[in-house]
């Protein structure tokens, strides 16, 4: 964050940079799972990122209370989000009919 201004900064494993995207939230927790980057952010919003472009690969979604941590399950098929008074979400990922 720098003056008020927070990026998403893409490295390749030999430091090469590969890429930036400049965010409107302050990112409080993320999470890179498979071919996407997983974020919550202070502002309460869910981000689901692709990893090589970093471009939203859908629509964030509003969790309506600042996101605390993230975690996605082992069989990626939920993600485990952690609110500030304490509450767990349990998002499913996936077409509906998967869910």
């Amino acid at each position: 964050s720098l003056q008020d201004k927070n990026a998403l900064h893409l490295y390749s494993v030999n430091g090469k940079y590969l890429g930036s995207e400049t965010l409107k939230e302050e990112v409080s927790d993320l999470c890179v799972t498979g071919e996407y980057i997983v974020m919550g952010s202070l502002q309460g919003f869910l981000s689901i990122r692709d990893l090589y472009s970093l471009s939203l690969s859908v629509s964030p979604l509003a969790m309506r209370l600042p996101i605390h941590c993230i975690s996605v399950t082992k069989e990626y098929s939920h993600i485990l989000v952690g609110l500030e008074d304490g509450k767990l979400i349990i998002v499913g990922v996936g077409k509906p009919a998967e869910v």
